[in-house]
């Protein structure tokens, strides 16, 4: 970084290069665009046609079947009225009911010389031109060639407007002529004809032009549209229509350019000519004018960026060592914050918690994404812990339960005001649960000790005299017959001896707890241990309604005196068995602790052990049981030591919780 800033060089070339590169992605997209937006067009324009030609097909065949239903009506009636004419039944008054019931415009019957026999209308003709002459009209049928005469759409013999007209020949070869008005026919074509669709389609502003165009002439066309260029003339425009393709080109129309698209227009298999489509290039002028508003811009991007970054340059050169200088003492006391051995949280009452490390994380399970910027209560949610939060500056050391889990934590706390006036706490923590639980063992460990060295001596002293008495009341029982109460005396005898056996096997207890066996470690998974452990107290278990659960997150080899290791859980499993007189559960739970050393946390659901006893379970001769001796938890500690492990009473809401901390491999002096 420090080489680039002192080479203006480099930076004047990237400075080039970035220039052209923004000036030719500007070309390329202007390019592009355009490129995009023709074949939309083409697309477009394609569909539109095809559209327009097929609704021009469907408006043709809707009129020719709209006139030929029209004709059908006229053909019935004109049916009708030759039965009634041949049968000498017809009249003008009952031609003019029939066209009035009938919505006929006239009904009239000429003889074969053309002259009017009946009629539904008095005729009211007289001084007005004649535009077609019913005696030319009607030729076919008066010569007998054709019996029935479509005349079709025609103009209206003295009125303006068109009629609808057929004739149909009767006896003498006389003449029935039936028309209506041709006006609302008219109407419904104009509504639903080609033309309306063309007015239809050029409202769109995109659309400057629609026409169909023939060799000769223009066949229909926009309102817009007075002059077209020729098929003829043009051999873009004969090639579409010669080989029935559809083209598009860029063209000029009434002084403008615009995009048109060319398709032919085919009825019944046969050209009829071409339909030409003309779009505005609006689009594409907007296009070419965002790019050159883009290119003035960039120009003024780059000059005003050209004149920064040579600024920038002398300015950076000189800011730099002074940065690099900062960086490093930052870097330096953030990695100290982040990996010191106690927890460091620093934190405001505006912006909450700013710093959290990873001895923070560790201490109270939270990760440093989840706690940034929350207030520092959420930290400490147990009214015992918020006290931390009301004391003065300075240290202190107190108890806080965090995560189900009483801790033992030295605290240091102090303020400082930053840059912004605003006030800052600074919690410096250090968590001695370890250290706490070690001390205690380590006192425990000596007290058994010495409570050990005690119980052997004075069971030395006892055991002799304790095997005399017992001799001796074997003896007397045996050899001595008193005169009465001789059964209760033999009673009593058996009661003195059965007791002195178990005062002698309660000395044997304190010696067995005074000289404990040497370690005979050997290998063995955790697996095998505590599937030995389920079958042998299954059947124990079930009757007393106490479920066994064995969760081994970790359950590989371990280097431990097994069978003393067996006895550990075998107290803790007959304890909590004795405490759950009416049901239960108990569960085992081992998880790696670190890459040398495992936890295993025992758990029963009993009642639990009162706060006031919780000091002294692990002392010799202390029990809460009617029959019990006070040893056994004062053995499992013992083991536990010797295998260099800690075992803890863990604080809980609920049961009894011991958490056993061991090495995976115990080292003994020729074994490994």
């Amino acid at each position: 970084m420090r080489r680039f800033l002192h080479e203006p060089r480099l930076i004047i070339i990237i400075f080039f290069a970035l220039a052209i590169l923004m000036v030719s992605s500007a070309l390329i997209e202007l390019h592009q665009s355009k490129k995009e937006l023709y074949s939309f067009m083409e697309k477009q324009s394609h569909s539109l046609l095809e559209s327009l030609i097929i609704a021009s097909r469907n408006a043709l065949r809707f009129n020719q079947t709209l006139e030929n239903t029209y004709q059908e009506r006229l053909l019935n009636n004109a049916n009708l009225i030759r039965v009634l004419y041949e049968n000498d039944q017809i009249s003008d008054r009952l031609l003019s009911r029939l066209a009035q019931k009938n919505n006929i415009f006239r009904i009239n019957i000429f003889s074969k010389n053309g002259e009017k026999i009946f009629s539904s209308h008095t005729s009211t003709h007289s001084g007005l031109t004649e535009k077609n002459s019913p005696a030319i009209t009607l030729q076919s049928i008066f010569n007998g060639q054709v019996d029935t005469l479509i005349i079709g759409l025609k103009s209206a013999r003295f009125e303006a407007g068109y009629r609808l007209a057929i004739a149909l020949a009767a006896r003498d070869r006389s003449a029935i002529v039936i028309n209506i008005n041709a006006k609302q026919m008219l109407d419904q074509r104009r509504q639903t004809g080609f033309g309306a669709l063309m007015r239809d389609i050029v409202s769109n502003p995109g659309i400057v032009f629609i026409a169909l165009q023939d060799t000769a002439s223009i066949l229909a066309a926009s309102g817009n549209v007075s002059e077209l260029e020729p098929i003829k003339e043009s051999s873009f425009l004969i090639s579409t229509l010669k080989d029935s393709l559809f083209q598009t080109r860029i063209t000029e129309f009434d002084t403008i350019e615009v995009f048109e698209a060319v398709h032919p227009f085919i009825i019944n298999h046969r050209p009829v000519g071409v339909m030409r489509l003309g779009l505005s290039l609006e689009p594409l002028q907007d296009i070419n004018d965002r790019i050159f508003r883009r290119m003035v811009v960039i120009t003024i991007v780059l000059i005003t960026l050209g004149s920064i970054v040579f600024t920038f340059i002398f300015f950076r050169q000189k800011y730099q060592l002074l940065e690099n200088q900062y960086h490093v003492v930052e870097t330096y006391s953030g990695d100290i914050i982040k990996n010191v051995s106690d927890a460091i949280l620093v934190f405001d009452e505006k912006s909450g918690i700013k710093i959290y490390n990873h001895e923070a994380d560790r201490l109270f399970k939270l990760e440093n994404s989840a706690v940034i910027g929350k207030n520092i209560s959420e930290i400490f949610p147990e009214p015992a812990c918020n006290t931390i939060l009301n004391i003065s500056s300075g240290i202190q050391q107190l108890e806080c339960e965090i995560d189900g889990e009483l801790k033992y934590l030295l605290l240091s706390k102090s303020t400082f005001t930053d840059h912004d006036k605003q006030s800052n706490t600074i919690l410096v923590i250090r968590d001695l649960t370890e250290q706490k639980r070690l001390e205690n063992q380590i006192q425990r460990t000596e007290r058994l000790s010495a409570m050990g060295e005690l119980a052997s001596g004075v069971a030395h002293e006892i055991r002799n005299p304790l095997n005399t008495i017992g001799t001796i009341v074997q003896q007397l029982d045996k050899d001595f017959k008193p005169v009465e109460n001789g059964p209760e005396y033999h009673e009593l005898a058996k009661i003195v001896y059965k007791e002195v056996r178990r005062i002698d096997q309660t000395i044997n207890d304190f010696l067995r707890f005074s000289r404990p066996e040497p370690l005979n470690p050997e290998e063995f998974t955790i697996k095998e241990l505590f599937s030995n452990l389920n079958r042998q107290y299954r059947s124990l278990l079930k009757p007393n309604k106490i479920q066994l659960i064995i969760d081994l997150n970790w359950d590989d080899s371990v280097f431990w005196d097994l069978n003393q290791i067996r006895q550990v859980f075998m107290n803790l499993l007959q304890n909590s068995i004795d405490a759950m007189a009416s049901g239960g559960k108990i569960s085992i739970t081992s998880e790696l602790y670190s890459p040398e050393s495992i936890n295993i946390i025992f758990k029963d659901t009993g009642p639990g052990i009162n706060d006031e006893l919780k000091s002294k379970i692990f002392n010799l001769y202390f029990t809460t049981k009617a029959k019990g001796t006070g040893i056994g938890l004062s053995i499992v500690q013992r083991i536990i030591s010797e295998h260099n492990g800690v075992i803890n009473l863990i604080n809980g809401r609920i049961g009894t919780t011991f958490k056993i901390t061991l090495p995976l491999r115990i080292k003994i002096q020729g074994k490994k």
